[in-house]
């Protein structure tokens, strides 16, 4: 792991906001304000004159705007390739868009704290292998030399330890078994951590990356046009500018009810108006489903982790939607406990203030220049963290008793990592005189709705080998994320292998490409 000259800092990549973080000389992570002093930037890009955005313009500007210089929940089209937008002549990409955000964050943050070279970015954890690639791509675009993704709840638990005071002691032997609940502005995670002062487990996890606060906000946005074309007769979902105030509104509107029992939203469109009271009952009805979800996410997570809601030491909350007032009272019901509430453990913060702690050991570990203080280097250089996978990994076999091809699972998810496991196939017929290999990431058994991540083949195989040869496939799956694959031919010995390097939508060529045109542009 090479770390360069400067600082290294834990960044928190969000759908609405981001945040950056650092462990300062006291030991403590700390979010570091940006010039307008908030701790949290909108991860919001307007697309202004040419060679200059503007990231995190305040929430009235950007409602204002042309919805054709309006760039937002990026964070949701990261690692997909249907994603087009033109600008300054150039076709832009969710990698660079996303780079324009940390940039701007590093950009500000510098001013403070000097050079930052290195940083930790954090994900949810069901991101697939792509998403994970194309946000550390958007790490180099911006200028990071990205030693480490990591997920967004194993950051909240070593956050929620470090409040705790239990991080990095030795003497904290005993083992303590938390839910991470993390509802952000636009994804969702629940997992289960088990952890004692130097060691924290991830035993399961599952989520939703299209599942967060902004869908909340648009249940409130098509009940007001609902209404709106009730009176008026017209769809409101037609008309971009109106749509783009009014979502804005709907935030406005759903933060309003976390604390008042109800609210109104107005709404104009060409002369004509409307102004909808919503209570928070009505609300809560609105989006019931949307919660149920979480909830049953969140039940199949303590199940997979082979628990009982009464085997968890404590329930944390982490992301500005869990502030909804809803969220609290499902989990109280769901788990038979209170969740963790303290105003040390900052929901919006807690994710990138974990990212920062995770920066701190792995320079701690790894980095002898670092500019730890001899404390912290000694309580952090013998944390160890293990992960699960979020998704499985599979080969591509037929299937003999109903002669379909289907995806193996070889390493199921939630799997601990690192893991090797070796299965024997068969050859499908006589005279076969090669192998393929297709490794497949999903947990469907349609292969089609999996993703293929790569291909291994031995070739040349003698002639006649009978159908039924023994062919040995060996997968290994490391803790950095990297995936090996081999296979042999049992009765010659002859073998293939793959390394699986991490893919994401991005080539090379392209990455360097969007280094020297964000080289171009001023950020405000």
């Amino acid at each position: 792991m090479e770390f360069l000259p400067g600082n290294t800092v834990g960044i928190d990549l969000g759908t609405t906001f981001s945040t950056l973080a650092i462990v300062n000389e006291e030991g403590e992570p700390t979010p570091i304000p940006n010039e307008d002093d908030e701790v949290e930037t909108a991860s919001v890009i307007l697309l202004a004159e040419s060679k200059h955005v503007i990231v995190g313009p305040n929430r009235s500007r950007a409602a204002m705007e042309d919805p054709e210089n309006v760039v937002e929940r990026i964070k949701r089209q990261m690692g997909t390739v249907g994603y087009h937008r033109t600008f300054d002549g150039h076709e832009i990409t969710p990698e660079f868009v996303s780079s324009l955000i940390l940039r701007k964050l590093k950009q500000d943050c510098e001013r403070q704290i000097g050079t930052i070279s290195n940083a930790v970015i954090t994900v949810p954890y069901y991101f697939n292998d792509t998403r994970r690639k194309s946000t550390q791509d958007a790490g180099r675009i911006a200028g990071l030399n990205v030693v480490s993704i990591i997920n967004e709840p194993t950051a909240a638990a070593l956050t929620y330890a470090w409040h705790r005071g239990e991080l990095g002691r030795s003497d904290s032997t005993e083992k303590r078994r938390i839910l991470i609940y993390d509802l952000g502005g636009g994804t969702f995670d629940s997992t289960v951590v088990e952890y004692s002062g130097n060691n924290f487990h991830v035993v399961s996890t599952d989520g939703d990356v299209k599942l967060g606060g902004v869908d909340w906000n648009d249940r409130l946005a098509d009940y007001v046009c609902q209404k709106y074309q009730e009176k008026y007769g017209v769809n409101l979902h037609q008309f971009q500018k109106t749509m783009q105030i009014l979502r804005n509104d709907c935030d406005v509107a759903k933060i309003q009810l976390t604390t008042r029992e109800q609210t109104s939203i107005s709404c104009r469109h060409e002369g004509q108006g409307i102004s909808v009271p919503v209570t928070r009952e009505l609300f809560e009805e609105l989006t019931y489903d949307l919660l149920q979800r979480t909830a049953d996410t969140t039940q199949f997570v303590v199940e997979q982790a082979g628990m009982k809601f009464n085997d968890l030491d404590a329930i944390v909350m982490i992301g500005g939607s869990t502030l909804m007032p809803q969220v609290p009272r499902m989990l109280e019901k769901l788990t038979g406990q209170k969740p963790y509430v303290s105003p040390d453990l900052d929901p919006h913060t807690a994710v990138a203030r974990g990212a920062a702690i995770h920066a701190a050991i792995l320079e701690a570990q790894y980095n002898k220049g670092n500019k730890l203080s001899d404390r912290v280097k000694k309580l952090l250089e013998n944390v160890r963290e293990e992960d699960v996978n979020s998704h499985g990994l599979g080969v591509v076999a037929t299937d003999p008793k109903r002669n379909q091809v289907v995806n193996h699972i070889m390493i199921p998810r939630n799997t601990t990592l690192p893991y090797s496991i070796s299965k024997t196939f068969q050859t499908n017929k006589d005279g076969q005189t090669r192998v393929s290999i297709q490794v497949m990431e999903g947990d469907a058994p349609d292969p089609t709705a999996c993703a293929l991540l790569g291909k291994c083949r031995i070739t040349d195989l003698p002639p006649n080998l009978p159908k039924g040869t023994p062919v040995e496939v060996t997968y290994s799956f490391d803790k950095t994320g990297r995936i090996s694959v081999s296979a042999r031919e049992k009765l010659t010995n002859q073998e293939a292998r793959i390394e699986i390097e991490r893919r994401g939508v991005l080539t090379e060529e392209e990455v360097v490409k969007f280094i020297q045109l964000a080289d171009q542009y001023s950020i405000e």
